[in-house]
Parts: C-alpha cells; structure tokens; sequence
C-alpha cells in the first residue's frame, strides 16, 4: 500500500497541490470582494440600490481577473521550453509540472467561462435593479435614465453593457470551438476561433472603462445613512431607515451630513491583472514568428509510407532541437496563419544536419500539405540537392519541450506508443542508435500497438539497426520491444527475412497492461521506472490507472503523457 501511495503521491501530489492553493486563490479573491461590496462603507448606497447582485458581480470578476492574467501562461511555449532545459530547474518533478501546462489552461479557461455566466447574471439582475430602484436622492449612482426604464435599453446603451455581448459572443465561439469533436474532426475552426482571444482582450479592456458602478469618496464627510437637512419629507423617512442601517454598520449613533454624499467610478483594475501575461503571450509570438520567417527551411525529401503517413525531411541553418521535442509547421500555400505541431522524428547529429517528422494524412489541412508534397513526383522518391524539385514554402517554429525529453533521465523507461503516437520515440531510438552510452538510461521497454500491420513499417529499418547495434555492443537486454496487432482478423505476419527480428516480437490482440507491469516491475525492484505513453485516451487511461496504483516489488511507477499544447 505504501508503495502505490508512493507512486499515487509522485504522479498526481504535485499536480493536486498546485490546483488546491489555485483553487484557494480563487476563492479567497472571491470571499474578499463579496464582503467588500457587501459591508464596505463606500459601497453602502450603492448595495442599497443592487443588494446581492453587485456583491455577486464583483466577487466573479474578480475571479475572472485572475483566471484571465493565468490562462495565457501556459501557452507561453517558449518560456516553458526554457524552463525545462534550464539548469537552474533540476527537480524532475517541477519539469514534469510543465507538462501539465495545457490541463490548467484548460482549467483556467473552464473556469472563465463559468464565472462569466454568474457575472452577466448578476449584471442582469443588476440592469434591473438600476430600473426599478431609481434613485432620486443621489442621481450619480444611476445609470437609467429615470425610474422604470426598459433593462433592455440599459444592455445596449452602455458601454458595458455593449462590450459584454460582444465578450460573450466571442467566448461562446472559442469554448465550443474547443471542444473534442472539432478539434478533431476540423482542426481549422478550432485554430482560427482560439485565436479571437486577441479580440476578446481588447474588448475586455474596454469593458471595464464603463464606470457603470460607483463608490462613494466622501465617506469621513458623508457616513452611510447620516441624515441630511436639505432632504424631502418622503425620502427623509426612506433616509432614516437607510440611517438605521448606517448605524449598525459604523457602530454608533446616527450623525448628521457635513455634506453632499459624492459618487465617482473605480480606476479599472483588470489591466493590471492582464497586462503582464498578455503583453508577454504577445512578445513571445511575435519573437516566434519572426524566428520562423527568418530563417529559410529547405525540404531536403519526401517519402510517403503505407497507411497514408509522409516522411518528411528538411534542413534549416541553425536548428538545433533535442530528441522528444516537437515543432509547428506552417505551410502559407495551405494556410497562412495555422500552425501545426508535429513531434520530430530525426533530430540533426554530427554528421547529417536535417531533421524529419512523421505526418498522418487525417483532415484537410494534412490532404492539401500531402497533395502539395507529392504532386507530380513518384511518392516513394527522394531526389539529391542539387536535383531536388520545388515543394511548397514551410515556416517551422520551435522547438518546444514535451514529456519524452525525459525518457533519458530514468535508468528504466517504458515508452508506449498507439499507431501514429510512435513519432515521440522514434527520435529517442535514433538518439540511442548514435550513442546510448551517453544517457542515464539502461533499459527501455518499447510496446507500439497497431491496427494496420503496414504500419510496423514505418520504422522496421530503425528498430532492426539498433537491435543490432546493441547486440554488437554486448547490451541485447538493454531494449525490450513488443509490437501488438490490435485487427485479429486474418493471420499476419511481417515476412521479411530481413525483418525476423520484428517479425519474433509481433503479437497478435491487445496488451495485457496488469500483467506486463508485474514483469516489468519484477525485472525492476526498487527503482523509479519512467512510463511514457503517447497514444488512445484508453490506453493513456489504463497505463495512468496502473501507475497510481502498482504495489508489486517496491517499484514505482511515473507516468508522463505527451501532449501538445
């Protein structure tokens, strides 16, 4: 029990950690906003106008301040990427914080989107409140016109009311435009709906100049409910009631007015909360682009393999990425503002300065870059330098860190790959095919599941050369690799002579996941064993449950998923 603790403790205890005090945050600036407009002496008139909306409102904005300053950090990649290959962040377990960026971007966002529907709630409510408690003795808190104005009209006159509508649009496009299905099934919509954050920055910016809502200044002179002789008979009882209040909240009798009670609206506060983030989001992207345009990327081959994947080969001066580590590819003849993340395949060495990533043609913008890429040309070919044909223009940003860096830093790692979710360990096995002395890693479980036989192909020549490359070199423990054909109709084999060494490791149906983890953690007591997993959310889910879970042989498991964000 103690070790599955353990290992419950190392792969999810930093993470829960981080979102209790989040969690904690958001609540305190919650709390303290709420009691602020509810007790606070300078918002005494105005909570007599709006009661609990203005409370409401205030705390969710408050909120949403914050979450709107954070949501844009963890997209910040290239500050992620120099955090993880940093020296000063040591700790594997603060790196492997960063590769849970994108999950509390998407808890920042979720909530955004939650505590904008109490705040336009509570403004509703509010816009009726202005309507139906029309003030006669302090006309500088209303923002109707006269008593009993239409709400409606209040909406589309204001400045916040305008810019609310807008914001609301707009985050309504950009969450349902997140969703899983399209994100999927049109990568398009998603991509260019995210990026009307800028729109949705500007607006909010102009949101919060409406200074709809109003403190009183002149407390000391005017103390809530203080009575005031030059008031009328009616509203001085309405006065005297609200007196009766002012003398509760202050603690002492009811004082008279030295003067006029004064009104003026807060000094916006939310660019405060959002500048710093978006003015770095901002640098950062732009850096990135100028980066990406700069330096020219040559398309050196294209190979096309079975299963409609594309090997693709190229060539920039100065490029020079780590093996785990991914790109964004961006090809302005298909598309001029999108940008793709690919894992790298080949990473440049000593001798041979290209790099190479692997693409599945799934979806429209992958069908227009393969039709671009193979058109008129045989698509098995690749063409020398100086004969090579004219291919489509490609910007590549990054590199950017990802979980797989960290395959080298275990003395034991098990990479599990899901059909086209081998392309993260495939550089890691070019990178130990070069020289796999020079890591801290000492054994490596490789299991790839595939539907499509063919697909085993894509990297067959690899895997055959290392194994070789390892047992000229006396370590053929070192690399345990387990190929799974999921598709059990029919009987498959690779036939190849050449392949026999694949063809000895193929196994036909679905892993065993409990079962391989007690070999593994039987072969490996008492040691931290690295899993990364890249691939289906069942096979991410069954390896995740497992990690948290193992009490075999002391070993504990860390499970590392890829994920771009």
């Amino acid at each position: 029990m103690s070790v599955a603790l353990k290992s419950w403790s190392v792969n999810e205890g930093p993470k829960h950690l981080i979102m209790v005090v989040w969690v904690a945050v958001n609540v305190f600036l919650f709390w303290r906003s709420f009691m602020l407009y509810f007790s606070g002496s300078q918002y005494y008139y105005l909570h007599q106008m709006l009661g609990l909306g203005l409370c409401i409102s205030r705390a969710s904005a408050s909120v949403l301040n914050l979450n709107c300053s954070l949501v844009l950090l963890p997209m910040c990649r290239l500050l992620l990427s120099f955090l993880r290959g940093s020296q000063r962040v040591t700790s594997r377990r603060v790196r492997r914080l960063l590769d849970k960026s994108k999950t509390f971007h998407v808890a920042c966002g979720v909530t955004i989107c939650v505590f904008s529907v109490v705040h336009v709630c509570a403004h509703l409510v509010n816009m009726v409140s202005f309507s139906v408690r029309y003030s006669e003795d302090f006309p500088a808190l209303n923002v109707a016109q006269y008593r009993g104005q239409d709400p409606r009209v209040l909406i589309i006159s204001t400045v916040p009311g305008v810019t609310g509508v807008l914001l609301v649009l707009v985050l309504f496009l950009m969450f349902t435009a997140s969703s899983y299905s399209i994100r999927v099934s049109n990568y398009e919509i998603f991509w260019y709906t995210h990026n009307l954050f800028i729109v949705f920055y500007i607006i909010l910016m102009v949101h919060v100049v409406g200074g709809a809502l109003k403190y009183q200044s002149n407390v000391e002179a005017h103390p809530p409910g203080c009575m005031h002789s030059n008031l009328s008979s009616g509203s001085r009882t309405n006065h005297r009631a609200a007196g009766e209040k002012g003398e509760e909240l202050l603690g002492g009798p009811q004082m008279v007015c030295q003067e006029e009670a004064r009104f003026q609206p807060h000094f916006p506060q939310t660019w405060l909360w959002v500048s710093a983030p978006l003015c770095l989001y901002c640098a950062e992207r732009l850096y990135r682009f100028i980066r990406s345009s700069a330096a020219p990327v040559t398309i050196v081959s294209v190979v096309s393999h079975p299963c409609d994947v594309i090997e693709l080969r190229m060539l920039k001066r100065g490029f020079k990425p780590r093996p785990g580590q991914y790109i964004l590819l961006n090809c302005p003849s298909v598309s001029s503002f999108e940008n793709h993340p690919f894992t790298l395949t080949t990473c440049p060495t000593g001798t041979n300065e290209t790099f190479g990533i692997h693409l599945r043609v799934l979806g429209d913008w992958t069908s227009s870059f393969s039709l671009l890429l193979l058109q008129q040309s045989n698509s098995s070919e690749i063409l020398p330098m100086m004969q090579q044909r004219r291919y489509p223009t490609v910007h590549v940003d990054g590199p950017f860190g990802s979980p797989s860096e960290e395959v080298f830093n275990y003395e034991v790692s098990v990479c599990v790959a899901g059909g086209i979710g081998v392309t993260p360990f495939a550089c890691v096995l070019q990178a130990l095919f070069d020289d796999w002395r020079q890591y801290k890693l000492r054994r490596m479980y490789f299991i790839w599941v595939c539907r499509d036989l063919q697909s085993f192909y894509w990297f067959a020549d690899l895997l055959c050369a290392l194994h070789e490359r390892l047992w000229r070199d006396n370590r053929p423990d070192y690399l345990n690799v387990q190929l799974y054909l999921s598709n059990t109709q029919g009987l498959q084999s690779i036939g190849e002579e050449r392949y026999r060494f694949l063809s000895s490791r193929l196994r036909i149906g679905r892993p065993k996941w409990s079962l391989l983890f007690q070999e593994i953690g039987r072969a490996n007591q008492i040691k931290r064993v690295g899993v990364f997993c890249c691939g289906p959310k069942g096979i991410s889910k069954a390896l995740h449950t497992l990690c948290n879970s193992n009490t075999h042989s002391g070993t504990a498991f860390e499970y590392n998923k890829e994920s771009f964000s």
